[in-house]
């Protein structure tokens, strides 16, 4: 129990990738041991997650259940690992989704094998970036869950997919460039990359200080747009935004559950975890500009949602929209730095980070479950399958209402605690910001009205074409996420409390 307790975040981070080197001495033709293979691997995972989660004391401050390994003694960099409330919470996201997406993925038949490792080898590389103490074992893993995601839309995407994964690895390579330069330059500064000591003293060094032969004070400005831009790109925030529908709608549905449900967090992760500790003073003098480029995501994302008529691109840009409300929370949480506003403001906004993972995820794969029927994702082409398909309607609407922020739903309790929290610091940027939100409602119910009513379109009715019901592997997906939709919507304090505690004690 000894070993369990102090090597406990490591195994949940490396168990994934150790179960996908096996995975590579398995037969590729048993497609069946390989699936359930990876499945159960993946829950191993998840099952430590809770084990975490249990013995996890959220009124302890700072990081816990540290671990340090040596790593890169001549650079000064080890592989420091560690979580807070913040940090745990996203863990916890992402062990629950990647089984999820794994079994929804039990109807692939094209190379499983490398499909399968490929998601064992996602999940490392995003619970490595949420673990991470030390700065450069943060870009590392940052730049390492790029590579699964481009091989699973460049091979197992749709039609446009070479052009879709080309161009999001350009953007969020692109954007990282700046980061790993600034990364480097505080630790050849520093001499040491681990991040609570930076953080003890970056910000405490004399306003006279010359590095690089500049003022430090412009010296924190530069470093805070590098890091700035690479996290907006990924979160992603308008104009950086547009790698994202094209990435989406290419993905495999699996894939599209694990990019809107955790890569666009790292994102926002990045900010709370490093922009806004790291970069207080710049945070708050900018707060101003973020503001208004998490609006523009919010009124843009919903417009742009609105107009579409695929179905899985209107789901794409809905993301946007909503990760828009996590960065308007921060640039609150940057301008009222300490205050009651900005803690209500970045609970919210962690919350909503978690709230939309369960709730896009979920979209995403009903997108996929009737795309998979019908081979179509053009909303003209459906209408009137309510009849046709009960089950998979009512947990169509479910998911849906959690996306739109039904009260009584998780996505109510977030949204309102960014808008409680924004409001008093950025009060007219909050206002804007609701028109959005009506949109919201707008571009969702145009995607259950689509699909579910009107008139029964024949097409589905009848014959070789006629519409199947979710299946029970599809159902055993959806439910867990429609299990914690509700808990959270009707009793979020469980989650806020953990987060909450961090959130005080860091900001």
């Amino acid at each position: 129990m000894d070993f369990l307790n102090t090597h406990l975040l490591s195994l949940i981070l490396f168990l994934p990738t150790i179960a996908a080197l096996v995975m590579f001495f398995l037969p590729s033709g048993e497609t069946k041991l390989l699936r359930w293979f990876a499945f159960c691997a993946s829950l191993i995972p998840f099952a430590l997650t809770l084990f975490l989660w249990r013995n996890f004391d959220p009124n302890t401050t700072g990081f816990q259940f540290q671990v340090t390994y040596p790593w890169y003694e001549a650079l000064h960099s080890s592989l420091h690992l560690g979580v807070d409330g913040i940090s745990l919470s996203m863990v916890l996201l992402t062990t629950l989704l990647t089984p999820l997406a794994i079994l929804a993925s039990f109807s692939v038949t094209d190379r499983v094998k490398p499909y399968m490792m490929l998601f064992l080898f996602l999940e490392t590389g995003m619970l490595g970036v949420f673990m991470s103490l030390d700065l450069l074992i943060f870009f590392v893993f940052w730049e390492i869950g790029l590579v699964p995601m481009y091989f699973l839309i460049n091979q197992w995407g749709s039609a446009n997919r070479n052009y879709a994964s080309l161009k999001f690895m350009i953007y969020t390579m692109g954007g990282s460039l700046g980061l790993l330069l600034a990364i480097q330059m505080l630790g050849v500064y520093f001499q040491s990359y681990d991040l609570q000591y930076i953080m003890q003293q970056w910000n405490s060094q004399a306003t006279d200080t010359v590095l690089l032969g500049m003022s430090i004070y412009t010296v924190k400005k530069i470093a805070f747009w590098a890091f700035t831009i690479a996290f907006a790109v990924k979160v992603p925030l308008w104009p950086f935004h547009t790698w994202l529908p094209d990435a989406h709608t290419e993905a495999p549905t699996a894939g599209s559950m694990l990019l809107a449900g955790v890569l666009l967090k790292l994102g926002a992760y990045g900010f709370i975890r490093l922009v806004l500790p790291l970069y207080p003073v710049e945070a708050k003098m900018f707060a101003g500009a973020l503001a208004f480029l998490a609006v523009a995501a919010i009124i843009f994302g919903a417009f742009a949602a609105l107009g579409q008529t695929d179905f899985k691109r209107l789901v794409a840009y809905s993301s946007i929209n909503h990760m828009g409300f996590v960065v308007l929370g921060i640039a609150a949480a940057a301008i009222a730095y300490g205050t009651p506003d900005a803690h209500i403001a970045m609970n919210g906004a962690v919350l909503q980070m978690f709230n939309h993972g369960l709730s896009a995820a979920g979209m995403f794969f009903l997108v996929g479950v009737i795309y998979e029927r019908t081979h179509t994702r053009n909303l003209e082409e459906f209408g009137g399958l309510f009849p046709l398909v009960p089950v998979y309607g009512g947990i169509l609407i479910f998911m849906s209402m959690a996306s739109l922020g039904l009260p009584g739903l998780n996505g109510f309790v977030s949204e309102f605690m960014v808008v409680r929290g924004a409001f008093p610091v950025l009060t007219v940027y909050t206002a804007i910001s609701m028109l959005g939100l009506l949109f919201t409602g707008a571009y969702i119910l145009k995607g259950i009205m689509k699909v579910l009513h009107g008139p029964v379109n024949e097409h589905w009715a009848h014959g070789e074409h006629k519409l199947t019901e979710i299946n029970t592997r599809e159902i055993f997906v959806a439910v867990p996420l429609m299990a914690l939709i509700l808990v959270i919507g009707i009793w979020p304090s469980w989650l806020v409390e953990v987060i909450n505690k961090a959130v005080v004690a860091l900001f």
